[in-house]
């Protein structure tokens, strides 16, 4: 239960932030963006599809969230031991995330690959560190589950 939890505020936090950075710098209709998550496994038939790829945008967004989650659940207690701090935690994991869906997940995925700014990315490693990372750091600190 820790685990879905978590994953839902951290997937409620990621798509916020995302949100509102989307539509600021674009002046696109929210839609789109979830489009774009869509396209990530459908490729461009996602941009023609009805709403149903909108929200199959959002139920990819809160599954990978989730699955994020559950990651560090099983994973990040063993490496970094509960005497870690939190937001160390939280730093190393946003980052991470980061590295893997950019270097390794999108790269691999039918979405039209997007071009490099530095800013940005900087800007969406903050987000990660914060939306994913915190919530993740702070519900296992709180919450350790034994057994994974």
């Amino acid at each position: 239960m820790v685990i879905l939890v978590t994953g839902l505020i951290a997937g409620s936090l990621d798509f916020g932030a995302a949100l509102l950075l989307f539509v600021s710098l674009s002046k696109q209709k929210p839609s789109l963006l979830l489009r774009y998550i869509t396209s990530a496994a459908l490729g461009p038939r996602a941009f023609s599809g009805g709403s149903g790829m909108v929200l199959l945008g959002l139920c990819f967004h809160y599954l990978i969230a989730l699955w994020w989650t559950a990651l560090y659940f099983a994973v990040f207690p063993r490496l970094f031991p509960c005497g870690t701090a939190v937001l160390t935690n939280a730093v190393v994991y946003g980052m991470f995330v980061w590295v893997i869906m950019n270097l390794v997940i999108l790269p691999l995925s039918k979405a039209e690959p997007r071009p490099f700014s530095p800013l940005m990315a900087m800007i969406n490693i903050f987000i990660l560190i914060i939306a994913i990372g915190l919530p993740c750091a702070y519900a296992a600190k709180l919450y350790p589950l034994s057994g994974l």
